[in-house]
């Protein structure tokens, strides 16, 4: 099996998700020798150990990138992980081909319906923009993105409602899962 490498990119996975960490959690218990990397864990003062996150890249043959989609586009502790991270040497330039051929897996929350990215609203597609221009810049293969749609803060005050958007989560995980194992 392949070398997966799950990036979970919520700034405040414990304190402030539902869906976002029973997918981290259901992720871990499916793909069980998968390294998990909980950037909320290891920089909540967003200082990235360079180093050892490029060494996790390099090993990894599939990456699954999971995170919120807030205010359109990913959390800003996944934009610094790119930043510091993904630099020219190691992902791209003359010499850096430390991703080249690696899989990227997008799994990706969002507070709004899916009908709101529908065709005559924002395209959900469009949004990815800033990661499928990393994968053609560093040489990664998109693989595409698996969206959990409507997991909105507000559904939490309703017992049925909550209930409903973690059974929604742990499918999501199986679907990015099983995207995962067939790669």
């Amino acid at each position: 099996m392949a070398n997966i490498l799950i990036v979970s990119a919520h700034p405040r996975l414990e304190e402030d998700s539902v869906a976002n960490k029973t997918i981290v959690e259901e992720l871990s218990k499916l793909l069980p020798s998968a390294e998990v990397d909980r950037l909320d864990e290891l920089y909540p003062d967003y200082v990235i150990d360079v180093s050892a996150e490029q060494a996790k890249l390099r090993n990894a043959d599939v990456i699954v990138l999971q995170y919120p989609l807030w205010w359109y586009g990913w959390p800003a502790l996944a934009q610094k992980w790119v930043e510091d991270v993904f630099v020219r040497g190691f992902s791209h330039g003359s010499t850096g081909n430390a991703l080249r051929g690696k899989k990227l897996v997008v799994s990706l929350t969002t507070g709004a319906p899916e009908a709101y990215y529908g065709a005559d609203s924002v395209d959900i597609n469009a949004l990815l923009t800033p990661v499928t221009a990393t994968c053609s810049l560093t040489g990664m293969e998109y693989v595409g993105a698996l969206c959990l749609y409507g997991v909105s803060y507000a559904n939490r005050s309703d017992e049925a409602l909550l209930a409903d958007m973690v059974s929604r989560s742990r499918e999501h995980a199986a679907r990015v899962a099983e995207l995962v194992t067939s790669l």
